[in-house]
């Protein structure tokens, strides 16, 4: 039997399907430099949450934490709480403690659709307010930490959010008005912090909200009743 062999053409085609595999894969470098700047500003001594964020290493592949679009490249989650069930947390056998703040080069992450950065207790500093430029962002969580300032004014600006977690902080200022135009928003949680002021009269215009958890604050005002508390 005569064997074939390939084509010059057939190894063209495998090292370009290959290349572009590669492609579609890999990090977008803007992405990878927002992120390496958001992990200069953060600071975790004890469980080496970011030993796997490494320069030379791609970000969409084994950083801890991170998760991308599969066919962009682009940087979509940031997973990071401080109470978790995670194996490294478990071999620990402690939970986590990290200090600093949040860099606004988190705002070049323009793909990102949810923001998770909780219970680490010693993260402090404002949000950054380009946050509200984060167009697909769907959940923030920041709560359980010492983050002050206020809620960024342009929050109505993040209309596909649908979860806002900013409690057992130490946050201050009123409720912005632009809060009621978070049409898909569910669940907000802003318990123990020091937001002050009235609640937005027509807090009743959002119709997803199901549960809103204001307590331990120095708010006045009321709750629809159509919401949990």
């Amino acid at each position: 039997m005569t064997k074939l062999l390939p084509s010059p053409f057939s190894s063209l085609l495998a090292v370009v399907f290959i290349s572009f595999i590669s492609i579609v894969h890999c990090c977008s470098p803007t992405d990878q430099t927002a992120l390496n700047a958001f992990k200069s500003s953060l600071s975790e001594p004890n469980l080496g949450i970011f030993n796997t964020w490494s320069e030379n290493t791609d970000c969409c592949k084994g950083w801890y934490g991170i998760s991308c679009d599969p066919d962009s490249g682009r940087v979509t989650d940031i997973s990071l709480r401080g109470e978790s069930e995670d194996a490294l947390f478990q071999k620990a056998g402690r939970s986590g403690y990290m200090t600093g703040s949040i860099d606004p080069a988190v705002c070049d992450l323009t793909a990102l659709s949810s923001f998770v950065l909780a219970d680490w207790k010693g993260i402090s500093g404002e949000i950054p307010p380009c946050i509200t430029s984060l167009a697909s962002l769907r959940v923030i969580d920041l709560a359980g930490n010492r983050i002050t300032g206020e809620i960024p004014a342009e929050i109505g600006k993040l209309t596909k959010l649908a979860v806002l977690n900013l409690a057992e902080n130490r946050m201050s200022g009123e409720i912005p008005p632009s809060l009621t135009s978070l049409t898909e928003l569910k669940h907000l949680e802003l318990t123990e912090n020091g937001i002050s002021g009235v609640i937005p009269a027509d807090f009743g215009s959002l119709k997803m909200l199901s549960r809103a958890l204001l307590g331990r604050n120095e708010l006045t005002g009321s709750i629809p009743g159509s919401i949990s508390v």
